[in-house]
């Protein structure tokens, strides 16, 4: 059983929707790698991210906002013959996304990203208390190149 690369949008989109968590790797001063499991949310190329202001994570990005988001969904262990470890597989669906954090602290931005986020995961509707706003650190990532493949399926 062959990977197949995928280059459609709408089914790079298809994957990263179905995702419950991404996780945002990152270099630090030392040029060691660094991973963080998020939630998130994403429209139109961009994922909006949120945390808190002060942090390890947030040093590093201000230092090197360069990131590698990892999704990857439909994980379903497979096998040619039961007896044979070597004929285990896992199928999956991934998507690779590079770009660079923009952190934003205009509040209506902020607004509008957390609803994308809540969007993700409920079909509710949320307001946001302006001093809750004010206190977390807010971020996006325009995607600058995908990488995306399917093994299995």
């Amino acid at each position: 059983m062959h990977s197949r690369f995928i280059t459609d949008q709408a089914e790079i989109d298809a994957i990263i929707n179905k995702c419950e968590v991404c996780y945002v790797s990152m270099v630090d001063e030392n040029n060691l790698p660094y991973v963080l499991p998020f939630n998130f949310g994403y429209s139109n190329g961009v994922i909006f991210l949120h945390s808190a202001q002060k942090g390890h994570k947030i040093d590093i990005l201000k230092n090197n906002p360069a990131v590698c988001i990892a999704f990857s969904t439909d994980h379903q262990l497979r096998y040619q013959s039961e007896q044979m470890a070597c004929s285990y597989s896992m199928k999956y669906r991934s998507v690779l996304a590079f770009g660079k954090v923009e952190f934003f602290d205009d509040l209506d931005q902020k607004t509008e990203s957390f609803k994308t986020v809540m969007a993700h995961y409920t079909d509710r509707d949320f307001a946001f208390g302006v001093p809750a706003l004010r206190e977390v650190c807010t971020y996006k990532v325009k995607v600058e190149k995908f990488t995306a493949k399917i093994y299995g399926y």
